[in-house]
């Protein structure tokens, strides 16, 4: 057989480009009800849950937890609509991820009081119940000075210091929290604020009351909505449960690729939030 004889090579088969966009769509569909249903990342922007979250920090967020609303997916596509689907209340001391009732803006507080608690602050102190939560002073929380942890947006910029080993740090004066349930949480308290003394709240049926645990620097259920808070929220504004860091950043990340890894910080990686006692 000669070399003109030989076989002509076979023909490259053409794209089925409508089979290509309807796999690409699956792919999206998929993703799209993981990140609805099941988990999703969230970006921490503000300091009002220090020490336990630090501005830069990345999460995980549980979908399914406490079941499922028309907030759920992740766009705010459905007809507002009341209850939750497969619906659980949390536990105190939960982490969630909520919309705010204003906006519908994604925020990140911890659960203090269910339906039917009295909650209360009194000079700084949380009472749930009648019983004043044990707060105890710890050893200050030491957070280095960045580009995204300055110091200087809480309330008292005198938290600016140095550490041992002339590190410049925020230091906040920190206090250990236990609820009756035995769970345990480190909170922030810079000193004496209005929101620091309310009056005896009860929560309402269908409603839970947040926290942030940096209480000088938190607008949650202690503040009406029409002022920026949360008031009591309603459980259908319930997104997820947060339950453990992947990263964080310390803000001094660019386009120069060198900086991805060294803002990174090297404490903050896959930290459990969900623990029952710490």
């Amino acid at each position: 057989m000669t070399n003109s004889q030989a076989a002509a090579p076979a023909l490259k088969k053409p794209v089925n480009w409508a089979n290509e966009v309807w796999q690409l769509f699956l792919l999206v569909l998929a993703v799209l009800a993981v990140h609805s249903l099941v988990a999703k990342p969230f970006f921490i922007p503000s300091g009002s849950m220090l020490p336990s979250l630090y501005i830069g920090d990345r999460l995980i967020v549980s979908k399914y937890p406490y079941g499922y609303s028309y907030l759920s997916p992740s766009f705010n596509v459905l007809p507002e609509m009341p209850g939750r689907i497969f619906g659980r209340l949390p536990e105190r001391g939960d982490i969630a991820v909520i919309k705010s009732p204003k906006d519908k803006v994604d925020y990140i507080k911890r659960v203090i009081a269910l339906p039917g608690d009295t909650v209360q602050m009194r000079d700084g102190v949380l009472w749930l119940n009648g019983a004043a939560v044990p707060k105890v002073a710890v050893a200050p929380t030491d957070i280095p000075v960045s580009e995204n942890s300055d110091c200087v947006s809480q309330a008292d910029s005198q938290v600016r210091t140095t550490d041992a080993s002339g590190r410049l740090v925020c230091r906040y004066p920190t206090f250990r929290e236990t609820l009756p349930s035995g769970r345990s949480y480190l909170t922030i308290d810079l000193g004496q604020t209005p929101q620091d003394n309310t009056d005896p709240l009860i929560v309402p049926e269908g409603h839970i009351f947040l926290m942030g645990d940096n209480r000088d620097n938190s607008e949650d259920s202690r503040f009406d909505p029409l002022i920026g808070g949360l008031g009591m929220l309603p459980i259908e504004n319930l997104v997820g449960r947060a339950e453990f860091t992947t990263f964080s950043l310390d803000g001094s990340s660019s386009f120069n690729p060198v900086t991805w890894f060294t803002a990174l910080r090297s404490n903050r990686w896959f930290l459990g939030l969900d623990k029952k006692v710490e």
